[in-house]
């Protein structure tokens, strides 16, 4: 069982700069229509100033850093017994292209269900940009199968 003394902790900041050809071929990847993530004139033409990050994007800071990966060896969670359980985004303010995000992360809480068979680990994170305003919170639960 995950020791729970480790809710509360901080996982660090992962810093990620946001590239036009990243954020287009995430939008592409996932099967987004909407040329507001593709083409930099449908984004300025619908107010932003660059192109925008697609509403799931900012989940890749954590994993390009090792974050996650690195939280759960200091929980000695093996990997292979680890499933991605949910996700959500709050936007406060739209990232675009030329942004640079950084993501703070914290245990939120740890908790178990079906006797201990299940353990979920769940991680509040506050995303803010260059000029240190605040853009986006996010939730991620990770599921630890014994």
């Amino acid at each position: 069982m995950i020791d729970k003394k480790w809710i509360g902790h901080e996982l660090g900041r992962s810093v990620l700069a946001l590239e036009r050809g990243r954020l287009r071929f995430f939008a592409q990847a996932i099967g987004e229509t909407d040329p507001v993530y593709t083409d930099e004139s449908a984004a300025r033409d619908a107010g932003y100033a660059d192109l925008p990050a697609a509403p799931t994007f900012l989940f890749a800071a954590e994993l390009d850093s090792g974050a996650m990966f690195g939280l759960l060896d200091l929980l000695g969670v093996p990997h292979e017994k680890v499933l991605h359980g949910e996700q959500s985004f709050e936007y406060i303010a739209p990232v675009v292209a030329g942004d640079v995000v950084t993501v703070s992360s914290r245990i939120a809480d740890i908790y178990d269900k079906k006797g201990g068979a299940l353990e979920f680990i769940e991680i509040e994170s506050r995303v803010t940009n260059q000029h240190d305003s605040h853009v986006a919170n996010l939730r991620s639960l990770t599921v630890v199968r014994h």
